[in-house]
């Protein structure tokens, strides 16, 4: 794995921060947390698709934000997790790998 793809992975584990935190913040150390995540997520998503194909690198990290989002949501605030949502991330994380390896293919592999 290269660093442009470890900085994607690295953002978008950070968004899944900082949609918690935009929605959990109660005071101001919070909310500057919360921007300073918004502000290195896409720091890292900005910088890695200078390298990247910008479509597959987006793709990728709404993917990893929004799968994370939703287990976190699960397992930190007991939202419901149901059948239809366990499906329907099973098919976000399918096409967001099938993009990755359509991308690697398209672009020799780097």
């Amino acid at each position: 794995m290269n660093k442009n793809w470890l900085m994607i992975i690295i953002a978008g584990i950070v968004e899944v921060g900082w949609v918690i935190g935009l929605k959990h913040s109660s005071n101001l150390w919070e909310y500057l947390l919360t921007l300073l995540a918004i502000f290195f997520s896409f720091y890292f998503l900005i910088k890695a698709s200078q390298e990247l194909a910008v479509g597959t690198a987006y793709a990728v990290f709404v993917g990893i934000g929004t799968t994370g989002t939703i287990l976190m949501d699960t397992l930190l605030f007991g939202s419901t997790l149901s059948i239809v949502k366990v499906l329907l991330i099973m098919t976000l994380l399918a096409g967001v790998m099938g993009l990755k390896l359509l991308s690697d293919h398209s672009e020799g592999g780097h």
